[in-house]
């Protein structure tokens, strides 16, 4: 399963994005905060967008954590 390994709009807020200039300056569509907010997936144009935002790697954002097999124990 892949998850987000940091909270990605805490993170921009920290770099000085918070979700009106996100939304202001169009660098974030108003579904893709609220995927954000709610964990659910995003493209991956919307991931390249917010590494070039945090000068990071796809790395940083997100994870691959492999699910036990036979379901939850």
């Amino acid at each position: 399963m892949i998850r987000y390994k940091i909270d990605i709009l805490s993170a921009l807020k920290e770099a000085g994005y918070n979700t009106n200039r996100l939304r202001k300056e169009k660098l974030l569509a108003e579904g893709v905060i609220q995927s954000l907010r709610e964990g659910k997936y995003i493209a991956l144009q919307n991931i390249d967008k917010i590494c070039g935002l945090l000068d990071c790697q796809p790395a940083d954002l997100l994870e691959y954590v492999k699910e036990p097999e036979g379901g939850v124990q």
